[in-house]
């Protein structure tokens, strides 16, 4: 259960900050809204929230793991939303990745 429970918080978390600046970027950088920039804003810091719900027991713990997911995630997203495929080195790289929060996060530290 605390597998799960520790992917359902990274995804949810991965959401919210590639969502929030996601929406950053379209104000920015495509002259959207100002209040899709506001959005983001909220959205981001609703991911600082989450984060913290992870029971991990350090917080560089935490955001080690979470970084190798972030990366999947994003990749996942610049190919459903940017439609940008990722390259063979982009899936190697992401492999490696999953590898590294699976031996961060598996292994019972008691």
């Amino acid at each position: 259960m605390t597998f799960v429970y520790a992917t359902v918080i990274f995804v949810l978390a991965g959401l919210c900050e590639i969502g929030g600046g996601y929406l950053i970027w379209l104000w920015l950088r495509d002259d959207q809204s100002m209040w899709l920039g506001f959005l983001g804003g909220a959205v981001l810091i609703l991911y600082g929230i989450v984060a913290t719900l992870q029971t991990f027991p350090t917080f560089g713990r935490v955001y080690a793991a979470y970084g190798g997911v972030f990366i999947v995630m994003s990749l996942l997203w610049a190919y459903w939303v940017d439609k940008e495929p990722p390259d063979k080195f982009d899936i190697i790289g992401a492999v490696i990745c999953v590898i590294g929060v699976l031996v961060m996060i598996l292994p019972s530290r008691g």
